[in-house]
């Protein structure tokens, strides 16, 4: 069975199972919020938010979480409390569907990895 392509960030929450859209909808407006600066676009299938062609943020759906990608050292750092109980892996947080969504939490999130896409942004070489 194919993959889905999605071509936009709606396609890809409309095609979650109904109890996930409401969530990622709200999730979605957060980031959006949190970055106004970000262009929002597909990658890898996901839903992913750039800053001058920066991957900053990725995030996802699941059947019972979503997930908001990557989890870097400098946000686990600075967020290691809130982040208590959310952390997976090595690069990803996930919320539960249920409950309410950590817009603040997210929010802080987003914005951290905006100032550290920037900074390793400015930190390359220009080459004329």
């Amino acid at each position: 069975m194919a993959r889905p392509s999605f071509q936009s960030v709606g396609d890809y929450i409309a095609a979650q199972p109904p109890p996930a859209r409401p969530v990622l909808q709200r999730v979605r407006a957060t980031i959006r919020k949190a970055l106004p600066r970000a262009t929002e676009g597909i990658s890898y299938q996901i839903p992913v938010y750039k800053i001058d062609g920066a991957m900053v943020l990725y995030f996802a759906g699941f059947r019972r979480h979503y997930s908001i990608f990557p989890a870097t050292a400098r946000v686990v750092g600075a967020l290691k409390k809130e982040l208590a109980g959310f952390l997976h892996g090595k690069a990803s947080i996930r919320f539960p569907l249920a409950g309410a969504v950590p817009t603040r939490l997210i929010t802080r999130i987003a914005r951290l990895r905006a100032a550290e896409s920037g900074a390793r942004a400015a930190s390359r070489p220009r080459w004329r």
